[in-house]
This record gives structure tokens, sequence and C-alpha cells, in this order.
């Protein structure tokens, strides 16, 4: 990413203020990878944000209190990072803020370096690479990679990154604009511009009907660099990879990209802009796996009753529109036209959709659900709402006498059969009820 805006000219106050800040920063940053920050870090390790004040005090009367800051607030952001890292190298990395937040996460980065390596990828210019979660996932996957971030202390978090993990021989950092590299020495670029908040409010991503999946609405010049330039950058080189929001409008792809759309446990976390591998093509790619649906330009699956099943597509799925193939599969069709839930009668395996199994439909009435959770033994309720303006924890709260009187769990589908608003009770297909007391 570019994570420092463009600075303001160097005679402005706030100009010298910022790069004050930044000198600032760089100094801690630097005091950390000395040998005492390096054994102050290591002794941080398991530590608890809970007891920071009693740690602080008690570190500070052996170590300067700007180094005993920096750690600890170091220590804070390794623990947050081993989520998308994993505790074995977020413990050894190096984070900003900003670089926590924005990082790929590593099953997502390996996907995409593995993708390139296939190709015969065997060197990247890593454009906006941040703290270099990408960066590593490409070194790892033997590619020669530039990693390139105009912030200065993004850059150092990279150059140290690439050191603490053995493949400071693989990635050279570069502090500069992105725009102003030449990569034509390079296989394959991959850009992931930061968002700059241009975004609107919440609205429908593109397209009518089930696949269109709702986000925020789409700027393509919003990013840092504009996606313009990025797509210009990426049509330079024989492959190329844009990371973009999963909300990106489908007209937006350029005719000449492959698009696709990555979840990673149930959870949609990017869009990816391929070029020179399959311009057109449209797929959703889930991980673990990976499994990947690709598109085949369906119509709408039909509308038609609710059956035995209701399956419950992926967000990848969804954001690449591709219900319509999920549900060819399935032998299924849609409970409404504009809602995202497949019905059918048989149960069928399928990595792209969650199966439950359903056991009754009413129209929305509060006091009617309290009454069938009541005879269902309902211990546990799950709620889930497509189409429906009604929120699941203002649901909870009104049938929460209504539980705990039995062992089983049920899930309520706040939704529209056929335009209607109605809900759906059923369990996950394949868990059966236990027998009641």
């Amino acid at each position: 990413m570019n994570a420092a805006e463009a600075p303001d000219s160097p005679d402005s106050p706030d100009a010298s203020g910022a790069a004050g800040a930044s000198s600032g920063a760089l100094a801690s940053f630097a005091a950390l990878r000395t040998e005492e920050g390096a054994a102050l870090l290591a002794g941080l390790a398991s530590y608890d944000p809970v007891q920071e004040l009693a740690v602080a005090t008690r570190l500070r009367r052996d170590h300067p209190a700007e180094l005993v800051s920096a750690a600890l607030g170091q220590a804070r952001l390794r623990q947050r990072a081993a989520a998308k890292f994993g505790a074995d190298d977020a413990q050894r990395m190096f984070f900003t803020p900003n670089g926590v937040e924005q990082a790929t996460r590593r099953s997502v980065a390996a996907y995409r370096a593995g993708r390139l390596a296939a190709l015969g990828v065997r060197s990247v210019a890593d454009l906006c690479s941040g703290i270099g979660g990408d960066a590593i996932a490409f070194a790892r996957a033997g590619i020669r990679v530039l990693a390139v971030d105009r912030d200065p202390l993004t850059a150092e978090a990279v150059r140290a990154n690439a050191e603490a993990l053995g493949l400071a021989g693989l990635i050279e950092v570069r502090c500069a604009d992105v725009t102003d590299v030449d990569v034509s020495a390079y296989d394959a670029v991959f850009v992931d511009p930061a968002r700059r908040g241009k975004s609107g409010p919440t609205a429908r991503g593109g397209r009518s009907g089930p696949g269109a999946g709702s986000g925020r609405i789409f700027d393509p010049e919003a990013y840092s660099p504009p996606l313009s330039w990025a797509v210009g950058a990426a049509r330079s080189r024989p492959h190329a990879a844009l990371k973009v929001a999963p909300g990106i409008p489908h007209e937006a792809v350029p005719d000449d990209a492959e698009a696709e759309w990555i979840s990673d446990g149930g959870d949609v976390k990017e869009a990816v802009l391929w070029f020179g591998t399959r311009p057109g093509t449209v797929t959703a790619t889930l991980l673990p796996g990976p499994r990947s649906l690709t598109g085949r330009g369906l119509p709408d699956p039909p509308v038609r009753k609710v059956g035995r099943y209701l399956y419950e597509p992926d967000g990848a799925v969804i954001r690449a529109h591709l219900v319509a193939e999920a549900a060819e599969e399935l032998d299924g069709g849609l409970i409404d036209g504009t809602i995202a839930y497949i019905t059918a009668d048989e149960l069928r395996p399928t990595p792209y959709a969650t199966a439950y199994e359903i056991t009754d439909e009413l129209p929305f009435n509060v006091k009617r659900l309290k009454a069938l959770l009541r005879e269902r033994g309902a211990g546990v309720l799950t709620v889930k709402k497509r189409g429906s303006a009604v929120e699941p924890e203002e649901l909870r709260r009104k049938v929460k006498s209504a539980l705990g009187h039995g062992p089983h769990a049920v899930t309520v589908f706040l939704t529209r059969v056929a335009g209607a608003p109605t809900m759906l009770l059923g369990r996950p297909a394949g868990s059966p009820l236990r027998p009641c007391p």
C-alpha cells in the first residue's frame, strides 16, 4: 500500500511536524531491532495487555521509557497479527498499525503466489507492498521480489520482515512512489492499492438479482494509486494481479482481465484482477482447498417453492455472481428472485454452499416463532438474514424467553419467499436432533 499521503510543501509547518513524527517513529523502530530491543520483544511474546501498566513500570526500571513503549506497542501488534500470519511468523515479524489491518492473510497470499509460480513467474514487482505479507508469500514460492512502498517506516518493516524470516536474499525493498518505478525487468506486477475512503453508503454492487450482493459504492479512482494506473501497469507485463475490494462492480472489471473472488473459511477476503491468464473469466475460489467455481454465463435460476433443503452460498460465490452455477450443481432454484438462497428437495454435497434442513416455513410473526421454539426444545438460536429489515440481535431479544427449554439448536432465516417476509426454521444438514427429554 502507499501508506502515506503526498507530503505538504517542505516549508509548511504541518509538513515539518509530520517529518518530525516520521523521524521519531523510524528511530523507535530502529531501537526495536537492536540487541536490547530484541530482548525486550522476546520477553513480551506472551504478555497480557491487561497487565500493561505493571509490565511497563517494571521494564522502565532497566530500559528507556521510549523503548519500552515501542516494545509494548509492537508486542500488541504481533498478538493481533497472529490471526493473519500465524503465531510463529507473527512473533518474528514487525508491524505498523495500518500494516496489520491491511495486510493479506497468509493463506490468501500463499494461494495467489502459487498461481503466479504456476504461470512460470520468477520475478515480481510488488507495488504498494505494505509490511510485506505478499512479498513474503512470493519469496516463499521461489519468486524474486521488488517490494515498493513510499512510506519510510513501512519500507523498513518490509526489510526487517524479510531478514527476520530468512528471505532477504529474495526480497529487495525500495522506498519510492510506485508510479516512478520501472518494472520492465520483472515477469509480473502485483498491486495492492490502498483505499482513500471515498466510498459512499451501502449500495447494491452493480447488478440486480441474487448474485449481485451488496457493498459500498465503488470508485475506481479512489485507490492510491488509482485503479486506472494499476491496470496500465498490469498490462505492461506478461502477467499481473491487482488486489481490489470484493465489492467491485462487475462492470468495472476490464474486458482483458480475469476476476476472482476469494474467501477463506467462509469469509470473503478480496477480489483479484488477473492479467495474462483467462480474459473475461469469473471465478469464486474458496480456501482452504482451494476449490474454484468458474462462471459459465448461466441465467438466474428459476424461483420455486421452498424444498426440504436450503443452501446458503459462500460469499465469494455471491460476489462473483455465480449463484446460478451453484444452483445448477444442486438441481435447485431460488426462494425469491432477489435473494441468494438456493432451495432443493435433495441433499447434495457441495463446497460452495452450506446446507440446512428446513423444518418450518411461516410468515414473519414473533409470537408464532416463540411458540415453535418452545415446541422444538430450542436451547441455542442462530439467526441469519437476507432481504429482511429485521436485525438478528433485535429478534434474539424478543424471543429470549422461549429459549433454554431443550437441548436443540435451531437456525432461523429472516428472508423473503416469493416477495413475502418469511421465517424459515431449520438446522445444519446432517446434524440430527437429539431426542427430547
